[in-house]
């Protein structure tokens, strides 16, 4: 069984434990954070990766903010101060995926309900209610999207790229939760796992998971995803999302937009899989996501092996944006988005009728 890849421990003047990520899959350590630079320095440096679960921990590392508060012993204007400070500072770790935004917006709502004099561990001991609120709700998210998805899913191979799982997520997974839920079902078929370079999400976390759960997995290099496709041996392509705009662009980790032009070129089905939380319905197309692009020495020292010569430079955007021509469909906790158009997603993400604008 896969555990969760993060967790809160003891009372609201506890501490996060992330499973790093970084170390996987030679070694399966947890990492105590119980100071907010502990939590970005987590986030930034993909020791917690995907947009779910970056979501729940940035959730948690409010509640961090508000234990530093108690600590250090602050009044209530202070700490709330304090807290407010600390959650631009966990809110921006990641620009790309925009459920770190949205989780750390949703714990500052319940702050701003409070009144005034509360005291930072009355803060800490709410902010812990809705951070943990957050996490279980993620869970009944992913089994929802493994059901809908499950049931879309073709029959035939299945190609994923990247980490999409229980170590992505709060609970299955988002896209790897579909292949699992239809794996569970008692369908089976083959399953396909790009590496996923420069940092091999895919062979180093899909296909640990996998091989925990007992399901057979095939890992590839990137670049021969083509050749896969051509054999005929993939009926779909199944990959997550980080963030997905209101005519239903989506950014996810970088090689997907090259994944779903393949896979139209071939005919196959190409499907994003997602929680609603996911999209950002405020930004009109994929060329408003803001894209990371991370050190070069991901790129040129792979795995800390050198891989180039000294003073070569590198490109190393983390992400890449796939446009909605491109793909099949959209899986959330609510249906399927299926063609991928606004009203489509406005009916099924925002629950407005037809696709009429939603009011305010």
């Amino acid at each position: 069984m896969i555990p969760t890849s993060v967790r809160w421990i003891a009372d609201a003047v506890g501490h996060l434990e992330i499973l790093d990520q970084t170390l996987l899959p030679a070694r399966c350590e947890w990492l105590a954070c119980r100071d907010v630079p502990a939590v970005v320095e987590a986030i930034r440096s993909l020791r917690v990766r995907g947009a779910p679960a970056i979501g729940i921990a940035g959730g948690y590392g409010l509640v961090v903010a508000a234990g530093e508060a108690v600590r250090d012993r602050l009044d209530a204007v202070r700490g709330r101060a304090h807290v407010l400070a600390r959650a631009e500072e966990i809110a921006t770790a990641r620009p790309t995926a925009v459920n770190l935004r949205w989780a750390v917006e949703r714990c500052l709502r319940v702050i701003d309900a409070l009144p005034p004099e509360t005291a930072p561990i009355g803060l800490a001991t709410t902010l812990l209610a809705e951070a943990r609120a957050i996490h279980d709700e993620d869970r009944r998210l992913c089994d929802a999207i493994g059901r809908n998805g499950s049931a879309i899913l073709p029959a035939g191979g299945v190609l994923t790229h990247c980490n999409t799982g229980a170590l992505a997520t709060g609970g299955a997974g988002t896209a790897l939760a579909v292949i699992t839920a239809a794996w569970d079902s008692g369908r089976r078929f083959e399953v396909f796992a790009d590496e996923t370079r420069p940092l091999f999400q895919g062979a180093r976390l899909t296909a640990w998971e996998l091989v925990q759960r007992g399901i057979p997995v095939t890992v590839l290099c990137d670049s021969a995803a083509a050749h896969l496709l051509a054999t005929g041996r993939v009926a779909a392509c199944i990959v997550g999302a980080d963030r997905i705009t209101a005519n239903g662009d989506t950014a996810n980790k970088i090689g997907t937009y090259g994944l779903a032009i393949l896979a139209h070129a071939h005919g196959v089905p190409f499907f994003v899989a997602a929680p609603s939380s996911t999209f950002d319905l405020s930004l009109d197309t994929g060329a408003e996501i803001p894209i990371e692009e991370r050190s070069a020495g991901e790129v040129l020292r792979p795995l800390g092996v050198a891989a180039a010569p000294d003073g070569a430079a590198a490109f190393n955007p983390a992400f890449d944006v796939t446009p909605a021509r491109l793909i099949s469909g959209i899986v959330t906790e609510h249906g399927v988005i299926e063609p991928v158009c606004r009203e489509r997603i406005l009916a099924v993400v925002a629950g407005v009728p037809n696709g009429s604008s939603p009011a305010g």
